[in-house]
């Protein structure tokens, strides 16, 4: 194994270790989690900071320690662009390639999908009151896929407290399950999601 000594093959190394899926639209907010990881560990993360200051145009007076700083950013936003691109979808690759600043893309990306995150945001609370369970499928399958709804709600900060859950989880119960759910609604003590 090689070892890491130099930038090129740490880069290398570090994109067999970062699992990157192509970016195509969906799961914006793990693409963005995973390819932010990438440039943090590449140290190429700072490019995309909006407080960066730009650097001054060259001039003949410009220090040695100036001159080296201004390649390094350069190079760095070459590198960083470039990480991003290569990680869109063909489709995506082609719409953002124009834009030279990796944080102009970056900020196009976040800009579009952070909008329609929004609205997914509110489709979550219309999905979890539309929520039934079926016959035909496990339950203890459609109790998890309502507990994952639940954790996104909690992502957005949408808090349910645990007797609503509770109550929600009997009521979306399948018509099979009609004798237990009246069963359940009629007792008189407090159940926990976990004895459910």
């Amino acid at each position: 194994m090689e070892t890491i000594s130099d930038n090129t093959t740490f880069k290398v190394t570090n994109q067999g270790f970062v699992k990157l899926d192509r970016f195509d639209g969906s799961n914006f907010t793990r693409w963005k989690d995973k390819l932010m990881f990438l440039l943090t560990i590449l140290k190429i993360s700072y490019v995309l900071d909006p407080n960066l200051q730009p650097f001054p145009e060259p001039i003949d007076k410009d220090t040695k320690k100036m001159i080296e700083d201004r390649k390094k950013r350069e190079e760095d936003e070459l590198v960083c662009r470039s990480h991003i691109l290569n990680t869109l979808s063909d489709r995506f690759y082609d719409l953002y390639t124009p834009m030279k600043s990796p944080r102009e893309i970056w900020n196009a990306l976040e800009f579009k999908y952070k909008t329609e995150k929004l609205g997914k945001d509110k489709f979550l609370i219309f999905k979890y009151f539309k929520f039934s369970m079926v016959d035909n499928l496990s339950v203890l399958d459609q109790v998890h896929e309502l507990q994952v709804l639940v954790t996104k709600l909690l992502k957005v900060k949408i808090v349910l407290p645990e007797s609503f859950q509770v109550g929600a989880m009997i009521s979306k119960l399948p018509p099979s399950w009609n004798d237990y759910r009246k069963k359940l609604q009629h007792k008189t003590e407090e159940f926990t999601l976990e004895e459910i």
